[in-house]
């Protein structure tokens, strides 16, 4: 063989164990762990926490200019009226809806059961109640028969004449103490027009969505703080309030 041809095989042989070495010190660290490898005495990097569940994120605050002012304009209250502005409190929380999708709501209560709405609808949220939608009642223009047929859950609301069971000095609803659920799952009995309202649907109190039942977790979150379910003397599933004729709430407050 050539002396110039020996001597260029042996070159390349060179370079080729050069650059294995070279490939061999690059696929391992100075400790000898491969790349991307957790070395002795590590800790792997952590996973990112889970997001925090959901929660009531309930606020209290008295209700604003722009509400109160949709309010009086819808005839929720006028002159007369046993509370006043400075004694309601907006109370705006979440609640899972029909769908399961947590959804965000607010009721206009009297400043003496805030808390304790706040604490029964914790109760309800935690346990996965469903709430068909919760607004004041201005939404419907005052109208209560609107909004119950809507199915929405509401509070306060000093009622036209028309739209009343009592004299609404001493009404729960007028004096912010009294709270609609579910209206079209818990209807009530209209005896002045000898009918279940909004619909006798769902009038039997057997178990089902939405649905409250003596003895049941909602009943029992009302009862807790010192509500009443139904005070009135035809069925009104619906309804809970503070008592009648309504006045300052001395329910029993939970620790």
């Amino acid at each position: 063989m050539p002396r110039h041809r020996s001597r260029r095989l042996r070159t390349i042989a060179l370079l080729l164990s050069t650059t294995l070495a070279a490939t061999a010190c690059s696929a391992t660290a100075d400790d000898g762990t491969a790349p991307g490898a957790t070395r002795a005495g590590d800790s792997p990097t952590p996973s990112p926490a889970p997001p925090p569940p959901p929660a009531v994120d309930a606020e209290v605050t008295p209700v604003p200019d722009d509400q109160w002012q949709r309010m009086v304009a819808a005839g929720m209250w006028r002159k007369g009226c046993p509370v006043d502005r400075d004694q309601l409190r907006r109370v705006e929380m979440n609640y899972h809806d029909f769908d399961g999708k947590v959804s965000r709501g607010a009721l206009v209560v009297n400043a003496d059961v805030a808390e304790s709405v706040v604490r029964i609808f914790t109760d309800l949220f935690e346990q996965r109640f469903p709430v068909r939608r919760m607004q004041s009642v201005e939404a419907y223009g005052g109208d209560l028969d609107k909004s119950l047929a809507d199915d929405n859950t509401s509070a306060f609301n000093c009622r036209r004449p028309d739209q009343i069971n009592a004299p609404f000095a001493e009404s729960p609803h007028a004096n912010g103490r009294a709270v609609d659920i579910n209206p079209l799952e818990n209807p009530w009995q209209d005896l002045r027009k000898k009918t279940w309202f909004p619909s006798k649907e769902f009038s039997a109190r057997t178990p089902g969505k939405g649905k409250i039942l003596k003895g049941g977790p909602v009943w029992q979150s009302f009862v807790d703080e010192g509500w009443i379910w139904q005070n009135i003397k035809v069925a009104d599933y619906m309804h809970f309030d503070t008592g009648y004729p309504s006045g300052p709430f001395t329910g029993r407050k939970r620790p």
